[in-house]
């Protein structure tokens, strides 16, 4: 995998990226950036700590990367990834998916050990509270 190095210490990941974004969540995103007429914007992809399973996705728009994040660009839609996010995001598929219980993005990731019902939260094999795992438990508090 290729690195180039931007003016902005930001990083753009060339070849094979670390992480994938489907046609499908691509067209999506396009179509999200034109109908909020922000063209320009970066989708920036996220974990943080919470959720029922220990950790969440998170997506937001944002006007520019920051410092050290990794841009991935895929069919004209850009992707910002922070470095922490990162480690947890190596190799992560992100889709679109679109059924009769609704539509929304799904991020496969190959780093996750176990998901919440609502596909999420996850956790992976690093986590301490794992044992605590509140959807094992069949206490998930998921409102999708």
């Amino acid at each position: 995998m290729a690195l180039a190095e931007q003016d902005n210490n930001t990083e753009t990941i060339e070849d094979a990226p670390v992480v994938t974004v489907t046609d499908t969540a691509a067209g999506i995103i396009r179509k999200l950036l034109q109908e909020r007429e922000i063209p320009n914007y970066v989708l920036r992809v996220f974990v943080a700590g919470g959720g029922c399973s220990g950790m969440q996705y998170g997506m937001r728009f944002e006007e520019a990367p920051q410092e050290f994040d990794k841009v991935v660009e895929v069919d004209g839609v850009r992707l910002v990834i922070d470095p922490t996010s990162m480690m947890y995001l190596q190799g992560a598929v992100i889709d679109y998916v679109d059924n009769l219980m609704g539509g929304g993005f799904r991020i496969d990731n190959p780093n996750a050990v176990s998901t919440c019902g609502c596909g999420h939260s996850f956790r992976t094999g690093d986590d301490a509270a794992a044992e605590d795992d509140a959807c094992a438990s069949g206490n998930c508090g998921c409102s999708h």
